[in-house]
């Protein structure tokens, strides 16, 4: 079967032309709309990672969580289950949240964490959360700040970022509380969902990261550097399972 009609001469091989850069112009401009960063239906049941991400964890924690591929209903997600434990997996990834303000994922959380509590140290656990993180940029940070980064670079290799946001499933605080991570001020919490009525459901979420980081630090962000899940108990001592589903960066709301 032919793509095109038959069409005499050089005019026929310039209509044909038009025809295919056309084509591929509008499927590069519609697929340039999103963004994956987390394609994990695409991963293979079994497997402990997703493709381009990979493990991190913390100092001084030794337990740590386990995250393996699993089928919901025949669909590949991550499955992150956590006894008094924590790690994360997370993704290196240049973005401009400028060009890509939406995040968009779904999760499922079995259960919360009766001593979690988003306003104390001992109670920074829960059962599913997702860091957005920003690359350290010099000229927003000031002489204090610059020596500080300068000191972490040589003794891990590497900036640690500018600052995260993260969103955080909460046990008990009211969804839509904003909050600062008990163990930093480079880090705002976004309680997104709280308490155990959407427990065992995948629930669809949507953010404004440019919007999100303009409140929570009161300027514009520098350059994405990296998105992370993470479930932990190593606070509570608790356990907790939660899924993951696709992660996406958008140019603009999907209800918009």
């Amino acid at each position: 079967m032919r793509l095109f009609p038959v069409v005499s001469g050089q005019i026929g091989l310039i209509v044909a032309a038009c025809l295919i850069i056309s084509f591929f112009t509008a499927v590069d401009a519609a697929s340039q709309e999103m963004m994956d960063v987390g394609k994990f239906s695409a991963g293979k049941a079994g497997n402990t990672a997703p493709k381009g991400w990979k493990p991190f964890f913390f100092r001084n924690i030794v337990r740590h969580t386990s995250y393996s591929i699993v089928e919901d209903n025949g669909v590949p997600v991550v499955m992150a289950e956590s006894d008094a434990s924590a790690s994360g997996l997370i993704r290196e990834i240049k973005i401009d949240p400028k060009e890509y303000p939406v995040i968009r994922w779904k999760w499922k959380v079995q259960n919360i964490l009766e001593k979690g509590d988003v306003g104390r140290k001992e109670g920074d656990d829960y059962p599913a959360r997702i860091y957005v993180t920003f690359q350290y940029d010099p000229a927003k940070a000031g002489f204090l700040g610059k020596a500080k980064y300068e000191a972490a670079r040589l003794i891990y290799g590497k900036y640690p970022p500018h600052a995260a946001i993260t969103y955080i499933w909460e046990s008990r605080s009211t969804a839509g509380l904003m909050t600062l991570n008990p163990y930093t001020d480079r880090n705002m919490m976004f309680v997104v969902e709280s308490g155990s009525e959407k427990l065992n459901m995948w629930i669809r979420e949507e953010r404004n990261i440019l919007e999100d980081y303009r409140r929570a630090f009161g300027e514009d962000p520098p350059l994405i550097s990296g998105v992370a899940i993470m479930t932990d108990t190593d606070n509570t001592g608790e356990k907790a399972t939660a899924f993951f589903g696709d992660i996406r960066f958008g140019k603009r709301p999907v209800n918009k």
